[in-house]
């Protein structure tokens, strides 16, 4: 996990496009693995990507924002409305 503010929280992401499934998994060095089914196509896997931390955070979509890698496999994600300790416990469940 990058740095967090008492209601934001940025995370390391490593993107798996084109998996045979959608997971997320927090990895032991605090950084996010997502496996998403859609191809790295039309922003297709962004897009996939942000469904899938949306869902395993029970956060609304709006709250998480890409603000690098948009076209490569590693990204930072902006969570809003989440400390970082929040996000480690979500993903930890």
């Amino acid at each position: 996990m990058a740095k967090s503010e008492p209601n934001e929280a940025s995370l390391n992401v490593k993107v798996a496009p084109r998996a045979s499934r959608t997971q997320v998994s927090l990895q032991p060095d605090g950084s996010v693995k997502v496996w998403v089914t859609a191809p790295p196509a039309d922003g297709q896997a962004n897009e996939a990507v942000i469904e899938a931390l949306s869902r395993a955070l029970s956060t609304a979509k709006s709250n998480l924002e890409i603000t690098r890698g948009h076209s490569g496999r590693d990204k930072i994600v902006k969570v809003l409305g989440l400390s970082a300790a929040e996000v480690q416990r979500r993903l930890s469940d």
